[in-house]
């Protein structure tokens, strides 16, 4: 239950976050694209949990990018669309996303404006 609670905290807070897509800064990012519910509730990551993420993911659990360092980052659009579609075909896998860093209330979102698997 807090883990169904912690994903619909860090789901609204990435959709508050779109509508400040002006501010914030530049970044590259690379981390592993994770589903948030299973990451949080019992810290599921990996190629072992790639079809568990993709299923949850298909269901509407949100997407999100771990860094090597353990920082979330909250996908997030202006146009308040899902971004679980552009990040699926990277589930459980390294990426490396250029963006917008915005970070408010300690919640990390970043708008994606390119993505592409890691090296």
């Amino acid at each position: 239950m807090r883990a169904k609670i912690a994903v619909c905290i860090l789901a609204l807070a990435a959709m508050g976050l779109a509508h400040d897509e002006g501010k914030g800064k530049p970044v590259t990012i690379t981390g592993t694209v994770i589903d948030t519910g299973c990451y949080f509730s019992h810290d599921a990551i990996g190629e072992k949990h790639a079809d568990c993420a993709a299923m949850c993911a298909r269901k509407g659990v949100p997407l999100a990018i771990v860094d090597a360092a353990g920082k979330v980052y909250m996908p997030i659009a202006a146009d308040h669309q899902n971004q679980n579609a552009n990040l699926l075909p990277f589930v459980e896998k390294k990426v490396t996303v250029a963006g917008t860093l915005i970070e408010k209330g300690g919640t990390a979102g970043l708008t994606i404006k390119t993505i592409e698997a890691a090296q």
